[in-house]
């Protein structure tokens, strides 16, 4: 994806795009209406100029005060999920297309009625104008209707802890699932060996939220040279970071100039190239369930359960990724570790979870399961994770009994996976 694309991306995702399109349509809606005396053909209903008031009347307060209740509601949630969940979720809500579409309806249809109201007032509108008038009307109500039924739905969940891990377990699987597509972001894989060179430094401080490959690429077969690229989207660049390593050309300053402006940098990690943001917010929602202050196990249990979903897909799928013929050859990027992502899934959970003898026992046969699945380098990043949340667990039950019972299920496992 170049950066143009990206940037794309981000501005549709944003509430004030929408918004701001709903409302020129409505706008342009009541204009239009103001063209219809030189149709060609007449309309067959006569409506009189007080009963199209009345009905733009009662749609501008209505949305008035559904669209300033929308807001109340939907501020509420934003924090709802930051206290309950995580507040890295906050952003996927803000993002949701389904809640811009809603509230562009009401201000779109509150700006029709405003414009519709003003140009009715002022006799704008002959017999042919007010009767295109009044059917756009009807279908302007149509969509408030459908679009707040709509919303009551929505409401019953939004912001409580179900929906926000729904959302963040669909970031995660379309961050994966695009990351596998191109496993390298297109370049070919970074060895650990590889040498050293004139490194392209950072000159600023944050998150890598994107690396356009693409220009990287152009740029490489424009000068004949190879690039290396050290850092991946989440990485946190300090003055002085290494971004690239040149291979074939002294290092100038144009060249790291415009290295330098393939790298999006900002305050905050973003889900669009970081699977591992993803992972680490479904952590952050367990860590906050298994806080003394909440004490919810079963919010840990569900979340454990969706990591060994979504780290199950990166196992069996990164193996066929790294087979994908590489569509820049003169980039190398290093791969994401399994022991990165399955320590970003479980680590925080099993330190958390070692004196909750439910979670750890759910948390166990979570890692064994995913022990056995996927290349070599997979099972053995679960199986260091399974040891140490049982060492964790061992040391932090404070029962005999529940020691015992870990025990218990730890040979279990391995009868049934001797048995198999």
């Amino acid at each position: 994806m170049s950066r143009l694309r990206w940037i794309l991306s981000r501005l549709r995702r944003t509430l004030w795009i929408r918004v701001s399109l709903y409302a020129l349509l409505g706008v342009a809606a009541a204009v239009a209406a103001t063209l219809a005396n030189w149709l060609p053909w007449p309309l067959p209903i006569d409506i009189s100029a007080e009963a199209i008031d009345s009905l733009l009347n009662v749609i501008a307060s209505s949305m008035l005060a559904v669209t300033t209740f929308s807001v109340t509601a939907l501020t509420s949630a934003y924090g709802s999920a930051t206290s309950n969940a995580t507040p890295r979720a906050t952003r996927l809500l803000t993002e949701d297309d389904f809640i811009q579409s809603v509230l562009a309806t009401f201000i779109g249809s509150f700006l029709f009625s405003i414009v519709g109201l003003v140009t009715l007032r002022v006799s704008v509108y002959g017999p042919q104008g007010r009767a295109l008038l009044f059917v756009t009307t009807v279908l302007v109500i149509i969509l408030i209707v459908l679009a707040l039924l709509r919303w009551i739905h929505q409401l019953t969940k939004l912001g409580r802890v179900g929906d926000t891990i729904d959302r963040l377990e669909d970031a995660t699987l379309r961050s994966m699932k695009a990351r596998l597509d191109l496993p390298f972001l297109g370049g070919r894989p970074l060895p650990d060996d590889a040498p050293g060179g004139p490194a392209i430094l950072s000159d600023q401080v944050g998150y890598v939220q994107f690396i356009d490959t693409a220009t990287l690429s152009s740029l490489c077969e424009d000068r004949g040279i190879h690039l290396d690229i050290r850092v991946l989207p989440g990485t946190f660049l300090y003055h002085g970071s290494p971004l690239a390593v040149v291979q074939g050309e002294p290092l100038g300053e144009d060249l790291a100039r415009k290295v330098r402006g393939a790298f999006t940098v900002a305050n905050v990690r973003s889900f669009d190239q970081d699977p591992r943001f993803g992972v680490i917010a479904l952590s952050e929602v367990a860590l906050r369930a298994l806080s003394p202050a909440v004490n919810d196990p079963g919010t840990a249990i569900d979340v454990i359960g969706r990591q060994v979903r979504l780290l199950t897909l990166w196992s069996e799928g990164w193996h066929k990724a790294e087979l994908h013929k590489a569509e820049y050859p003169r980039l190398r990027v290093p791969p994401l570790r399994y022991d990165d992502i399955c320590d970003d899934a479980f680590h925080l959970i099993a330190r958390d979870a070692a004196g909750q003898i439910d979670v750890l026992i759910r948390l166990v046969k979570a890692l064994d399961a995913l022990r056995r699945i996927g290349p070599e380098a997979a099972r053995q990043a679960a199986d260091r994770q399974l040891r140490l949340a049982c060492d964790r667990g061992l040391a932090g039950l404070p029962a005999d009994h529940d020691r015992d019972r870990l025990h218990q299920v730890l040979d279990e496992l391995d009868r049934l996976w001797r048995a198999a």
